[in-house]
């Protein structure tokens, strides 16, 4: 199914009123309404909402992947701590740039939704693996045992997805491109200020967590 303008319109309008009114309280129409499109046009392209959704996460997915993937491409010759750095960074502006459909995607993962759970359930094992896999590589020579650094895993993924479960906790901080940006750097920074804590415990006196 190739991408077009107007293909591109309906998902991007469906991923809004998903986001505000769930998918069970959205309708084919209000997609086509938002959209300015023919509601035939939405069942021509997608089948219906179903469809849409699934094309709409399949598509989330493979560019949020290929962005952790291009990102550990571009950092094969740096250190393990600064691959891991750049990859937290890589999501956290992803999740960010597609703020909407993230909040939305986590947001119905956190209930365990059905729907959306069986179509991400192959992405979400890979975006585990690549993450997994940056992350331990960065702690291999800390002292933390096996168990710990299950735990800052954990850790790890909880703050990548908090933001996006609990949206309405900083939404007002968030206003514009600008303040977007500055989300990211701030918010990412909080990240990096923790790995440096686990990753230099000896340093953590002199630079502490903020």
């Amino acid at each position: 199914m190739k991408n077009s303008p107007t293909k591109q319109k309906v998902i991007h309008a469906a991923s809004k009123l998903f986001f505000q009114k769930g998918f069970h309280g959205t309708s084919v129409r209000d997609i086509a309404e938002a959209a300015s499109v023919n509601v035939s046009l939405i069942s021509y392209y997608f089948k219906g909402k179903q469809g849409l959704l699934e094309y709409a996460v399949t598509q989330y997915y493979e560019a949020y992947l290929e962005t952790m993937e291009e990102s550990i491409r571009q950092t094969e010759t740096v250190s393990s701590e600064e691959k891991i750095k750049k990859l937290i960074w890589s999501i956290i502006q992803y999740k960010q740039n597609n703020l909407q459909f993230s909040c939305f995607i986590h947001r119905e993962l956190s209930l365990d939704s059905v729907f959306v759970r069986e179509m991400a359930v192959t992405y979400l094992a890979k975006e585990n693996y690549l993450l997994s896999m940056t992350f331990m590589d960065a702690v291999n020579g800390s002292k933390q045992s096996k168990v710990e650094r299950e735990f800052l895993l954990l850790q790890l993924k909880g703050m990548l997805v908090t933001p996006y479960i609990l949206h309405n906790e900083w939404k007002k901080q968030v206003v514009g491109d600008y303040s977007h940006a500055k989300f990211i750097e701030n918010y990412v920074q909080s990240i990096h200020n923790w790995l440096d804590y686990i990753l230099h415990p000896d340093e953590a006196t002199n630079n502490p967590i903020v």
